[in-house]
C-alpha cells in the first residue's frame, strides 16, 4: 500500500484558506496563506476531515490493530503455558454528544443536553482471567528498573532477571512484547503519539489563534443573553452547574440547544477548524519525512494485524 496523501475535506473550500500568523508546531517561520473567505458555518463536525488523517488508521484499522495485539500478547503467554484470553474490547454504547469543538449537533443536544454517549450506559468490562501471582508475572513483567526498550529487537536481547516455567519473561512481560511486536519491531520506529502529539498542538494553537479567541468570545455573549455564563465551548457543563446526573435532563437539554444555536449563529467551528487545518498543514510541511515514515510504518502494521486477525 503507497502512503496516502494528506487531505482536507471539501468543507474546508467553502471554509477559504486560513490566515495564521502564529508560528507553526515545532517550527520558527510564520504561516502565510491568503486571507480567508468568510467561513461557512459547519453543523456536522463529526464529519470533518483533516490534513493529518491520512497518518492515522481509520477506527477499522484501530479495531483490527488492537485485536492483532491483543493476540499476539496471547501468543507470548502460550510460551509461558497459558491460555491467555483477551479481553473483549466492546464498542462504546450509543452516539457520541460532542466533537472536539464541544456539542454541535442540535438534534442531538436536543434529545440528550449533554449526556455521553447519547445516554446510553458504558459497556460494563468483562472480569478479569485469574492467572495466579506467574501468570500475572509473565504478563505484567518484574518491577521496571532503568530504562525501558523501546522496540522488540532491544527487548529481545534486554534480560528482566525473572523466568516463569523456564522461560524469561519479557521486560514489561508479554503486555509489553505485544505492543512492540506490533509498533516497535525494529529500532528507529516512530513514537506511536507523534500524530497525536502533532494534533494537540495543531488544536491547541489554533484555540489561541486571534480570530478563534474572537469566535469564542462571541459565542460566550450569545450564551449570557439566554442567561448562560460559560467561556467554555467544549465543556461548559462545569460552568453551567450540571453534574454527570443531570447532563441530560431538561436544564441540560435547554442549555445545550442554546449552545448549538450560539455555535452556528458565531461560525465558531467554521473558523476553529480553519485554523486548525493551517495548523495541521503546516505540521505536515515541516514533519514531512517522520510522516512518510509513520505512514510506512502504519501500512505494515495493517497487513501484519490483518495477517494475525486471519
Amino acid at each position: 500500500m503507497r502512503p496516502r496523501a494528506p487531505h482536507t475535506s471539501a468543507a474546508l473550500l467553502l471554509l477559504g484558506a486560513a490566515l495564521l500568523t502564529a508560528c507553526a508546531p515545532g517550527g520558527t517561520g510564520p504561516v502565510t496563506p491568503a486571507a480567508p473567505a468568510a467561513p461557512a458555518a459547519v453543523t456536522d463536525a463529526a464529519r470533518l476531515t483533516y490534513p493529518l488523517d491520512g497518518y492515522k488508521p481509520t477506527d477499522e484499522e484501530s479495531r483490527g490493530i488492537e485485536r492483532a495485539q491483543a493476540l499476539l500478547t496471547a501468543d507470548c503467554m502460550k510460551r509461558f503455558g497459558f491460555a491467555y484470553r483477551p479481553p473483549e474490547q466492546p464498542r462504546p454504547a450509543g452516539a457520541g454528544t460532542a466533537s472536539r469543538y464541544g456539542l454541535t449537533d442540535a438534534l442531538t443536544a436536543s434529545r440528550y443536553g449533554y449526556a455521553p454517549r447519547g445516554g446510553a450506559r458504558p459497556p460494563g468490562k468483562a472480569p478479569a482471567q485469574d492467572l495466579g501471582p506467574a501468570g500475572e508475572l509473565a504478563l505484567g513483567g518484574p518491577p521496571v528498573e532503568g530504562r525501558i526498550p523501546m522496540s522488540l529487537a532491544e527487548s529481545e536481547r534486554t534480560d528482566s532477571g525473572r523466568r516463569v516455567n523456564g522461560v524469561k519473561v519479557p521486560v514489561g512481560g508479554c503486555g509489553r512484547e505485544g505492543f512492540l511486536r506490533m509498533y516497535a519491531p525494529r529500532e528507529g520506529a516512530v513514537d506511536a503519539l507523534f500524530v497525536f502529539r502533532l494534533e494537540a498542538e495543531a488544536f491547541s494553537r489554533a484555540r489561541q489563534d486571534a480570530r478563534v479567541a474572537k469566535a469564542v468570545e462571541q459565542w460566550s455573549r450569545c450564551m449570557a443573553e439566554k442567561g448562560y455564563r460559560t467561556d467554555d465551548p467544549v465543556s461548559p457543563q462545569q460552568d453551567l452547574g450540571l453534574s454527570a446526573d443531570a447532563a441530560g435532563g431538561p436544564r441540560a437539554v435547554a442549555a445545550a440547544v442554546q449552545d448549538v444555536a450560539c455555535k452556528e449563529r458565531t461560525r465558531l467551528v467554521g473558523v476553529w477548524y480553519a485554523a486548525e487545518v493551517g495548523f495541521q498543514e503546516r505540521a505536515v510541511e515541516q514533519h514531512a519525512e517522520t510522516l512518510t515514515r509513520t505512514r510506512s510504518e502504519l501500512d505494515a502494521r495493517i497487513r501484519l494485524a490483518a495477517a494475525r486477525n486471519g
